[in-house]
């Protein structure tokens, strides 16, 4: 039986990626207490790398929002991994985005709105977070964003 998350996904029509596996020596997430600390993930579908490039340059803003939603995808791919059950998730706590951004881009925040978004509109007030939106000179594989995650789960 589809828990109330699941079936808010299939409403709005999301699909959510397979959980990827770390690309290096660290694990996907880890749990401590009642949070789940979820690493970068990046605009990975399926195993597939999207979103290659840097915002404001290979990757325009609308692209640049659409890999932060994809990270934010992945995100959710991996608390349903540590969970089994969104239906758990208390909060989302606070999400840390990094761009991929060609030098004096400084519109990070938009492009980290894609993944925000999302949180809300999937998790609702439960989905209202922290962030922190930051310019980077380059990412992982030259992706366009990667995005880390804190998440309070209860019962």
């Amino acid at each position: 039986m589809a828990g109330q998350i699941e079936a808010r996904l299939k409403e709005l029509g999301i699909e959510v990626p397979k959980a990827a596996s770390p690309a290096a020596n660290y694990v996907p997430y880890v749990m401590s207490g009642s949070h789940i600390w979820i690493s970068g993930q990046v605009p990975v579908w399926n195993g597939e790398l999207k979103f290659i490039g840097q915002v404001g340059g290979d990757i325009d803003v609308d692209e640049g929002v659409l890999a932060a939603r994809t990270c934010g995808l992945n995100i959710i791919a991996q608390a349903k991994a540590a969970l089994g059950d969104l239906d758990r998730v208390a909060r989302i706590v606070k999400l840390v985005g990094f761009v991929n951004g060609v030098p004096g881009f400084v519109n990070q925040p938009s492009i980290i709105n894609g993944a925000s978004d999302l949180m809300v509109e999937v998790f609702e007030e439960k989905g209202k977070h922290a962030r922190s939106a930051v310019g980077a000179g380059g990412l992982p594989f030259n992706v366009a964003v990667e995005i880390e995650a804190v998440i309070e789960f209860g019962d």
